[in-house]
């Protein structure tokens, strides 16, 4: 392995690393605008400039492999001038427009150059001017200060997969742009604002808000889709104000997705901020008092088999466990948290849990696409899909709707069927699945919210075990969710008991008068017509479809505004923190639910959200290890009937309103009509 030394510390550094890299590990801190960890090297900023022995002129450490021998210079009076002379040339063009610039405060431009900037500027002649480009509603752009560190060029390209951003003209003429001026049509563009050294990208919606010194900080979990993507909630006051991705190599990297990052001004609109009861067939605010005698009389003294309780998509398992609590101390059984309907086995673990991990995409080498469109139903698991086949070495196949996912995928055709014919050997891509030493499986819920998905959930998992997906160090079969607290209430049994019935037969017996009451805990996707005239108890944050078919609303908080555990996706249990308070008389969920118990005569066993974890902990042990992933025992999978020839259907048909904060929210309304419904139907494969 290469040994260098780098002013005077000798560092053995790994084949492949680069010079500025070694700095690094010597503890050397190196300037650099267009270096990024994540993408390719550019080289062309200069700014990473340092001297070595033996060499004619310094050198761009970004670029420069690290070898045996070398004997580097990181703070010489060479090295200071070529960095002076560096900023002084980015500087040329640059407007002096701190004071007003959305980056002022963390701008790397600044930094640099207070740090190592020269303290005047000799450039007289008359300094160029860029047009303002046309990235869409989420991204700003005032390109005279771009730098053409080429970040966000790279990001889409390589990372993104949407080869929409590049370079156009040379030298003084180079300018960044989209090639045909219109909106990026990546679910990932927010990202490129983070990569931006300078102020030319920046947040359109964020713009002239506020001050980055200003703002409190909260680290916090996402619960816009099941990927549980690490998040800080950036408030001032009341009122939260940007929300930015987090570091974690496990999950999401540094990126984040355009909905989890944009739809936040949603939380300031239609909010429930007060108990609602229905009188006179209109909903007239009330006191909590009056709404939770209005639930008593209701509840008390009925048979838990004409009451239903639903979980909605973003609740955390605090509030449906004391849910769960609540009902069963009323006897009833039916519930559900699954409100797209999908049928799968609840009580087999490691047949609705993404087995491989998002990380494990990287390790493997073939991918069996199955009812999902990864790109909208979790962007980041699509990322990362796509950063496993730029390493090369990787085959995707997909049954179901043909998608554009941004890397090549065989269309094998939309007929559920053939899941069965790739088990039995009778279909190619089974050979490729044998070949392969790292097979995988993704099943998404367009394969599951159909009549026979308890069916197709059973063949793709004797699929996996046919082709030798599931062994001893490896289990490829992975069920992906697109709702954020989908598999903790699975994990707390939010299902159907011993005689209970599942949505469908909730809502087929609602409308039959069978079940005369509903409770909605932050559920608004279900067909609401279908409850009939049951009185419906609706808990939750926004004002959308649940709340406008309820008879009491008890005003929720939204997920940046409590404290509360998520499980993702892969069976990860995360925490997020409270960064503002619920507005008005909102509340967090499960006080709502504590209080109310006490109301009904069945009181709760808990009178803290410290007692409430430790109750539920103590019923699911696993539920209380942090940051960490509790292995799901494999077990064969049940036969539950045969499979339709019905083609599959995808959940998500516009990836800017899935839940009621998108709804809610401008900027998704406006992404939605600008960036279009449907907009990656595509052809299945891209170059």
């Amino acid at each position: 392995m290469p040994k260098l030394t780098i002013d005077g510390i000798e560092v053995t550094v790994e084949p492949g690393t680069t010079v500025l890299q070694a700095c690094e590990i010597a503890g050397k801190e190196i300037p650099r605008f267009c270096y990024h960890e994540r993408l390719s090297i550019a080289g062309n900023c200069r700014m990473c400039l340092v001297e070595q022995e033996k060499a004619p002129k310094p050198i761009a450490s970004c670029a420069m492999p690290a070898a045996d021998g070398m004997v580097i210079h990181t703070d010489t009076p060479l090295v200071q001038k070529a960095r002076k002379g560096v900023m002084e040339f980015l500087l040329i063009n640059h407007p002096l427009d701190c004071p007003i610039c959305d980056q002022g405060g963390e701008c790397d431009l600044q930094d640099q150059a207070m740090v190592y900037g020269f303290d005047r500027g000799r450039f007289a002649e008359n300094k160029r001017a860029v047009k303002d480009k046309n990235m869409g509603p989420l991204v700003k752009t005032i390109m005279t200060r771009c730098i053409h560190c080429t970040r966000c060029v790279r990001f889409a390209t390589e990372v993104a997969g949407v080869q929409e951003i590049g370079a156009l003209g040379r030298g003084e003429e180079m300018q960044i742009t989209t090639y045909l001026e219109q909106a990026v049509t990546s679910e990932l563009s927010g990202n490129v604002i983070d990569l931006c050294p300078v102020g030319a990208l920046t947040s359109k919606p964020y713009a002239f808000t506020a001050r980055s010194w200003e703002l409190r900080k909260t680290e916090s979990v996402d619960a816009h889709d099941a990927i549980g993507a690490n998040i800080r909630i950036d408030a001032r006051g009341k009122e939260v104000m940007r929300i930015l991705p987090r570091l974690n190599e496990a999950i999401n990297e540094e990126w984040l997705n355009d909905r989890s990052r944009f739809a936040y001004d949603g939380l300031k609109r239609q909010r429930l901020d007060m108990p609602y009861l229905r009188i006179d067939g209109r909903l007239r605010p009330v006191q909590w008092s009056d709404a939770f005698q209005a639930i008593a009389g209701r509840l008390r003294g009925r048979e838990g088999k004409h009451i239903a309780a639903i979980a909605g998509d973003m609740m955390e398992l605090e509030s449906i466990y004391a849910l769960k609590l609540l009902m069963a101390s009323l006897g009833v059984t039916s519930l559900d948290c699954r409100q797209d309907g999908a049928a799968f086995d609840p009580a087999n673990r490691a047949g609705y849990v993404f087995n491989t991990t998002i990380a494990g995409i990287e390790q493997a080498d073939a991918l069996l696409l199955i009812g999902t469109n990864p790109r909208w139903e979790g962007t980041l698991v699509n990322s990362r899909i796509r950063k496993r086949w730029t390493m090369g070495g990787f085959r995707a196949a997909n049954i179901g709707p043909a998608v554009d996912l941004t890397y090549p995928v065989e269309q094998l055709g939309n007929d559920p069927r053939l899941i069965e014919a790739i088990a039995a050997g009778r279909h190619p891509f089974a050979e490729v699945l044998d070949k392969a030493a790292h097979p995988m499986l993704i099943l998404g819920q367009g394969a599951l919210a159909r009549p026979d998905g308890a069916a197709v959930q059973a063949a793709a998992m004797a699929l996996a075990e046919a082709r030798n997906m599931v062994r001893e160090g490896w289990n490829g079969f992975n069920l992906l969710h697109t709702a954020a607290s989908r598999v903790g209430a699975l994990d707390l049994g939010f299902v159907p008991g011993e005689g209970g019935r599942d949505l469908n037969g909730i809502l087929d017996a609602a409308s039959r008068g069978e079940i005369d009451t509903v409770w909605l805990l932050g559920a608004d996707e279900i067909d609401m017509a279908r409850l009939g005239s049951a009185f419906v108890i609706y808990q939750g944050s926004h004002g959308d479809a649940g709340a406008h078919r309820a008879d009491v609303i008890l005003p929720g908080a939204a997920y940046t505004e409590k404290e509360g555990l998520w499980v993702n996706t892969e069976g990860r249990v995360q925490r997020g923190h409270r960064a503002v308070l619920p507005p008005g008389d909102a509340r967090e969920d499960w006080t709502i639910l504590r209080a109310l118990s006490e109301s009904i005569g069945q009181k709760l066993p808990f009178d803290s959200l410290q007692e409430l974890r430790g109750h539920l902990v103590k019923a699911h042990p696993h539920l209380g290890q942090m940051d960490r992933i509790a292995p799901a025992e494999w077990r064969a999978p049940a036969t539950k009937g045969a499979l339709s020839d019905a083609p599959f259907e995808l959940p998500i048909k516009d990836f800017y309103l899935t839940n009621p904060i998108c709804r809610a929210s401008r900027t998704m309304a406006e992404c939605s009509a600008v960036i279009g419904q449907g907009k990656h139907e595509a052809t299945g494969t891209h170059g």
